[in-house]
């Protein structure tokens, strides 16, 4: 692949990823909760991994195609995203500086991450639309290969950009407890909208 296909793909890819969005929500989340930025920036990338190895298989194309996959997939994210939101609303996230008080092991977090990513529709749909502008099927790289070095540039400006909102959150609101359970609930509410918006887009559009 050409440098200039490759800058040219991560022009628009990081348009996406800078537009907020659930992940933007969890990272959020996580960021005012001591020591669960990593994590939770891990568990967002696991879903995008398992997106880019469907796409390296060629499988990515089969889900998308299929109505009834597709709304399987939308229903269950959106609803996971509802859940999740409506619990940051029950308990915002404040600052904590013990593992006890964060309530949650690593392990739950970068599962619930992983969740989010691997269960939103539009990442599907991302893979299957965006990436196919960029892979030239009669060039020297098998598209297998391209379609890997795309999900691999997706994994590492995600990794960045949630790395980076997360810890922001954390420092920004470090000594502003007040603003950081509005923040907190904030992104419970996006959550929360999201995923209605999902559910609507689906069931009723």
């Amino acid at each position: 692949m050409s440098t200039t296909t490759l800058a040219a793909f991560l022009a628009v890819d990081l348009l996406l990823v800078f537009t907020p969005g659930a992940d933007w929500a969890y990272a959020i989340s996580a960021g005012l909760r001591d020591r669960s930025v990593v994590p939770a920036v891990a568990g967002l990338i696991a879903g995008y991994a398992g997106y880019t190895l469907l796409a390296v298989a060629g499988l990515v194309v089969i889900v998308a195609s299929s109505a009834t996959l597709l709304t399987a997939l939308t229903v269950a994210g959106a609803g996971y995203l509802v859940w999740l939101g409506w619990g940051v609303l029950r308990q915002p996230a404040t600052l904590t500086s013990s593992e006890e008080a964060i309530g949650s092991s690593r392990a739950q977090i970068m599962l619930r991450g992983a969740g989010i990513s691997g269960l939103n529709p539009k990442a599907l749909l991302l893979y299957f639309s965006l990436f196919p502008q960029f892979i030239d099927s009669a060039g020297g790289w098998p598209v297998a290969a391209q379609t890997g070095l795309l999900g691999t540039l997706h994994m590492t400006a995600c990794a960045a950009v949630y790395l980076t909102v997360g810890v922001l959150a954390r420092t920004v609101l470090k000594t502003r407890p007040a603003a950081a359970r509005v923040v907190s609930r904030a992104s419970g509410v996006m959550m929360i909208v999201i995923g209605g918006f999902l559910l609507a887009e689906r069931l009723i559009g």
